[in-house]
C-alpha cells in the first residue's frame, strides 16, 4: 500500500539518486519512519518535516505546495464527520467505509470524479 504523499517522495528520491536511509539521516529521521511514510503507515507528517523534504530536494514553490497537498490527502486513517447532517450522509460515509477496500480501482476514479465535478460546479 502505498499513497500520494509516498509517491511523490519515492519520485522525488529517485530523481536525486538517494536511499531512504540517506534522505532520513539528511532530515534526522529514522528510515522507518520514512518507509512508513511512503508506504502509507503513518498519518499526515508535520509542516516542520514536510519544509525539510521541500528544501531537501530544493523544489519550487508550486511544487512545494504540491507536496503539502499530497501530504494532506495521504492520510491513510480519516475520520469523516457526519453529525448534523442528513442520515443520508452518516450512511454514506459509513457504506464507502465498510466497503472501499473491495471496490475495484474504475469505481474509485469513477467516484472521484463524481466528487470533484460536485465540488468544481459548488465553487462556481
Amino acid at each position: 500500500m502505498t499513497t500520494p504523499f509516498g509517491v511523490a517522495v519515492r519520485h522525488l528520491r529517485a530523481k536525486k539518486g538517494v536511499s531512504q536511509k540517506e534522505m532520513a539521516a539528511a532530515l534526522n529521521v529514522s528510515p522507518a519512519y520514512l518507509s512508513a511514510l511512503e508506504h502509507g503507515r503513518r498519518g499526515m507528517p508535520s509542516f516542520d518535516f514536510l519544509q525539510r523534504v521541500a528544501g531537501y530536494f530544493n523544489v519550487i514553490w508550486d511544487e512545494a505546495e504540491e507536496l503539502f497537498r499530497l501530504a494532506r490527502i495521504s492520510d491513510p486513517k480519516i475520520t469523516v464527520d457526519t453529525a448534523g447532517l442528513p442520515p443520508e450522509y452518516t450512511a454514506l460515509a459509513n457504506r464507502l467505509a465498510a466497503e472501499i477496500r473491495d471496490l475495484p480501482p474504475e469505481t474509485i476514479r469513477r467516484l472521484a470524479g463524481i466528487l470533484e465535478k460536485a465540488c468544481n460546479s459548488r465553487a462556481k
